[in-house]
């Protein structure tokens, strides 16, 4: 399978990025893996015209890089989203590129599998639940295959998620997937 991982957190090599890169071993030794780091790419959110459903190729009036993530998305097989929580929602960088997906351009996407990794300072135990409600209304409109997810709470410092269990279990999700 072709893996595209969408890592929305704006700290690198924060505790995001350690979870991705668990994963990424643990799946790439079967599967061919692109990280994208969404606050490398300039994607605007959406304004909401609907011009990108007449438009040819279904093409939006916003241009930034969020074309270039339409092609991989096109590519992909399987998508992760990685996203530190803040306020109890996603990043915004990472909701960016999900709203952008309002775009019918999404019908020419191969993604069949999701997986969804997150991380957050608080140890609530419903620190991720409207985060991972989304995500099931998401798969269950576009019927795609939860292939999982891994949490991590009280981690707020980088390194912090070295003294849990979730690298681990990040490996291993991406192992068996």
């Amino acid at each position: 399978m072709n893996i595209l991982i969408l890592s929305g957190s704006p700290r690198k090599h924060g505790n995001t990025d350690l979870m991705v890169e668990a994963f990424v071993k643990g799946i790439s030794e079967h599967h061919n893996v692109e990280v994208v780091s969404v606050h490398d790419n300039k994607v605007a959110p959406c304004i909401g015209c609907n011009a990108c459903f007449k438009s040819e190729n279904n093409t939006c009036v916003q241009k930034d890089d969020m074309i270039g993530i339409y092609e991989k998305m096109k590519q992909a097989d399987m998508l992760v989203i990685a996203s530190p929580v803040y306020f109890y929602g996603l990043s915004a960088q990472v909701k960016a590129v999900i709203d952008r997906c309002h775009n019918p351009i999404r019908d020419t996407f191969n993604i069949k599998k999701t997986a969804l990794l997150l991380v957050g300072a608080s140890t609530l135990p419903e620190l991720f639940d409207s985060i991972i409600t989304q995500y099931k209304l998401c798969i269950n409109f576009f019927h795609l295959d939860d292939a999982g997810c891994v949490v991590a709470r009280g981690v707020k410092d980088k390194g912090n998620i070295k003294n849990t269990k979730s690298l681990k279990e990040a490996y291993e999700l991406g192992r068996f997937v």
